[in-house]
């Protein structure tokens, strides 16, 4: 097990978003504010995590055939637990993000990574490798939140800092482009920041 190996896959090289283009839906979604972005990030990190560990656990007793519907229902449980916890105690959160909390249960990253990494590995490196991917997914909603909000409404830490969820406004409202705060802004954020990793990696390599 390689710490440094997992840490810079989940971040940089194997990124859930920026390289391996998983979870696209909710990336664009709901990175509208940067609440939004880092109450995902987090509830799918721990999501994540728990089922990689479970999944390992019981890998070697689940029989090959059935093991997408196992996958399924480990995550879904998770998934249950987290909805629940933040309707109770994160009500804002709960309602702003919506359906995309329970549509984490056919998440491509937590699909993925119990296919490829936690069925076929032990519990302490499934362990990490939750978190690591997680850390990275959440980084990418963080960053495309902070460029959506600040450039698309002038404002910062919208939801998250009060102010009636409108953040604080930074630029004067003339200045900031509307669109991003749109559908097509998501779109636009989100291949820019493909197209920067591409380029980093690429260049990295050679």
């Amino acid at each position: 097990m390689n710490l440094k190996k997992q840490f810079m896959e989940g971040l940089l090289t194997q990124n859930p978003v920026l390289v391996q283009v998983l979870g696209m839906c909710s990336t664009m979604a709901i990175t509208t504010s940067f609440f939004n972005g880092l109450g995902m990030g987090v509830a799918v990190l721990v999501i994540l995590t728990l089922s990689n560990v479970i999944i390992s656990l019981i890998r070697k007793i689940v029989p090959d055939k059935i093991r997408i519907a196992m996958f399924i229902v480990v995550i879904a449980g998770f998934v249950t637990m987290v909805d629940l916890f933040l309707q109770a105690f994160v009500p804002a959160l709960a309602e702003s993000l919506g359906v995309f909390i329970p549509l984490i249960v056919v998440n491509c990253i937590i699909l993925g990574r119990a296919e490829s990494f936690s069925y076929k590995n032990g519990v302490a490196a499934s362990f990490f490798d939750g978190i690591f991917q997680g850390i990275g997914y959440t980084v990418v909603l963080l960053a495309m939140c902070i460029i959506r909000e600040f450039l698309g409404a002038g404002t910062f830490g919208g939801g998250l800092l009060g102010l009636d969820g409108k953040g604080i406004q930074i630029l004067p409202s003339q200045f900031p482009a509307g669109m991003l705060t749109l559908p097509v802004g998501g779109f636009l954020t989100l291949a820019c920041l493909i197209a920067a990793m591409q380029w980093a990696l690429s260049k990295s390599k050679k």
